[in-house]
């Protein structure tokens, strides 16, 4: 199971150190506004699939609070079929969609994950309610 804060799940991006704090960044500043998983991690991890209007804990390397983000959409679709459109508000600069497939191939490679076009990811996405703790107690976090 993911790590909770509160009644929040959290969300964790990319990997520990400088790709998890740019990817945060990226959130706080508003300009990432969507993030794709695979499909399989939900299944290894038992968790289930994020829901509209759930909010979620955005997390440091440390499992810290960061943000508190809102799930505006959940899409599961195969990896080809991931659009320009939802890859673009990823808000990680890629030029274009072979470029963010690519991107996203190495790192699952890299994590140990073989994807085909045929995978199926889950394509989540999110807007920013508040960054930091924001005064809110952590009992109150899931309201």
């Amino acid at each position: 199971m993911w790590p909770r804060i509160g009644d929040l799940r959290t969300l964790a991006l990319g990997t520990p150190g400088p790709m998890r704090s740019n990817l945060n960044s990226l959130v706080l500043a508003g300009v990432k506004t969507a993030t794709t998983g695979l499909l399989s991690e939900y299944a290894t991890e038992g968790e289930e699939l994020e829901y509209v209007g759930e909010r979620l804990a955005l997390v440091d390397d440390h499992d810290a609070l960061v943000g508190v983000v809102e799930v505006t959409a959940v899409d599961v679709v195969r990896f080809a079929d991931v659009t320009w459109d939802f890859a673009r508000s990823e808000g990680e600069g890629h030029r274009d969609l072979d470029e963010w497939r690519a991107g996203h191939l190495r790192f699952w490679a890299g994590e140990g994950s073989t994807v085909t076009d045929d995978t199926p990811v889950v394509c989540v996405r999110l807007r920013l309610v508040s960054a930091g703790a924001g005064g809110v107690a952590t009992g109150d976090l899931g309201t």
